[in-house]
């Protein structure tokens, strides 16, 4: 897999120009692999581009695997970021949640990080799931502060379809998501973050100011990106791809010297959408000049009348040529995009 993500690398170098500022190790658990993997990655990465010298380069870890001697390892290499899924500090709730790691490695992992100087943390949470009161929940937002980890990352319990979850809540097993709940759950987040000096610059994300995740903004901003391995995504601006999920058929393309790809060609329509549904979602908003600039004034018109009815709600401003979610907005965050997005058929 080493071998067939570095040819990988190799084959699409001229597809970033560009000095690079971020590199991220995610989707999936990372951490698992080797030293020497990521040394033979770093390399092939370093001789094919331009890396800034102060590139944001984070690896996504689980608590369990960040024991001493991994986290000695790490140091070694270029990172500077860890990703970690902590998830709840809570012991029922990580068995509940079916997590590999306990409530004392939630919190030793950190402290270990922080000791050997990656300072530069953030964490993942979850609320929104039955076991979690609101007691615990403001029990897991103030640790979560008293770490002074720089960034945090805070998402409500999804069902996926066909998991182990979602078959125990049509068998009656476990109580559905409560909506109620996560919207409360949610304000809670919002403001006990923001009296502990975080900014919540995008809906899920929050952070001391400035330590923004430099790699996560480039998604929102749209700016170009590679994406590397089984299932990653890339973008160019115009168009997307999409590498195989499927780890067998993927290293066999790449042995026969073959991206394992498909390509999705992306109209005006896809990118406005696209640029809406990223941009609203953080809290410098959806900049209006920006559409007229790369859309034309029909879509920014198109906009302005959208928007009307959320303006009226107090779901959303309009405050310096930027659309920005308010508080309550938030809640509805997905909804407002989805309302917001045009089609072809809109301007025949």
């Amino acid at each position: 897999m080493t071998d067939a993500i570095c040819a990988e690398i190799i084959m699409k170098k001229d597809r970033i120009t560009d000095q690079v500022g971020s590199i991220y190790f995610g989707g999936g658990t990372p951490s698992v692999l080797p030293s020497k993997s990521f040394e033979k990655i770093f390399n092939t990465l370093t001789q094919h581009f331009s890396i800034s010298s102060d590139a944001e380069i984070t690896i996504e870890a689980n608590p369990d695997d960040l024991n001493a001697k991994k986290i000695a390892e790490l140091r070694q290499l270029p990172v500077n970021r860890f990703s970690i899924g902590i998830q709840s500090f809570f012991e029922e709730d990580l068995i509940w949640m079916n997590r590999a790691h306990n409530a004392n490695e939630a919190e030793d992992c950190i402290k270990r990080s922080q000791d050997a100087g990656f300072e530069n943390l953030s964490i993942d949470l979850i609320y929104g799931y039955p076991l979690l009161t609101d007691n615990k929940w403001l029990s897991n937002i103030n640790k979560a502060i008293e770490f002074q980890t720089p960034h945090i990352s805070a998402y409500s319990l999804t069902v996926e379809p066909r998991t182990a979850l979602a078959s125990a809540i049509k068998k009656g097993q476990q109580p559905p998501v409560n909506d109620e709940q996560s919207a409360a759950q949610f304000i809670t987040l919002i403001e006990k973050l923001k009296a502990g000096g975080f900014e919540q610059y995008e809906i899920s994300n929050f952070s001391q100011p400035g330590k923004y995740a430099v790699h996560n903004t480039n998604y929102w901003r749209g700016i170009p990106y590679l994406g590397i391995g089984p299932s990653a995504h890339g973008f160019d601006g115009h168009t997307r791809y999409l590498n195989i999920a499927n780890n067998a058929i993927y290293l066999q393309h790449l042995q026969k010297g073959e991206l394992a790809e498909t390509i999705e060609e992306l109209d005006q329509y896809d990118r406005f959408n696209e640029y809406i549904m990223t941009s609203l979602r953080t809290m410098w908003g959806t900049d209006l000049n920006k559409i007229k600039a790369d859309f034309g004034k029909q879509f920014q018109a198109d906009t302005l009348k959208a928007i009307k009815p959320f303006v009226e709600k107090g779901w959303l401003i309009q405050q310096d040529n930027h659309l920005i979610l308010t508080q309550e907005g938030k809640l509805f965050a997905d909804y407002i995009a989805s309302e917001l997005f045009l089609i072809q058929d809109d301007h025949l």
